[in-house]
């Protein structure tokens, strides 16, 4: 089965950091980017940050300047480093990628096109 499998979740106080991982290497369709998405109860998943293959990174204003999206050179692996993390960047954080289509706005209007949803990963940050 073609899933992402995200790690590197857990419990830092403000001002922390934490960096989460991406396993990609099982999703053997073309990929055009891979997005990192986070969701709290009640609220709609939304997009955080995104990398093309290229390497070139996108990011939700919320996020711009504390969160940092990379790639391994065989693109096998993404990461999301996440800086500066306040109480309000508290969510269950998932990786996706999207194989057709345009990767373009980000974040996006919805999650068509996103696939390979894993489990995700907790983070939680305390004040």
């Amino acid at each position: 089965q073609m899933q992402m499998a995200e790690s590197g979740g857990g419990s830092v106080q403000a001002g922390g950091s934490l960096r989460l991982s991406c396993d990609a290497s099982k999703y053997y369709e073309n990929i055009q980017c891979v997005g990192w998405f986070r969701q709290v109860p009640g609220k709609e998943r939304e997009g955080v940050g995104m990398i093309y293959r290229s390497g070139r990174a996108f990011y939700a204003a919320s996020v711009e300047g504390r969160f940092t999206v990379s790639q391994t050179d065989d693109k096998n692996m993404v990461f999301l480093q996440m800086n500066s993390l306040v109480p309000e960047d508290t969510a269950m954080y998932y990786c996706a990628v999207k194989s057709a289509g345009s990767c373009w706005p980000w974040p996006p209007r919805d999650l068509t096109g996103y696939n390979g949803w894993g489990q995700g990963t907790q983070v939680t940050v305390s004040s």
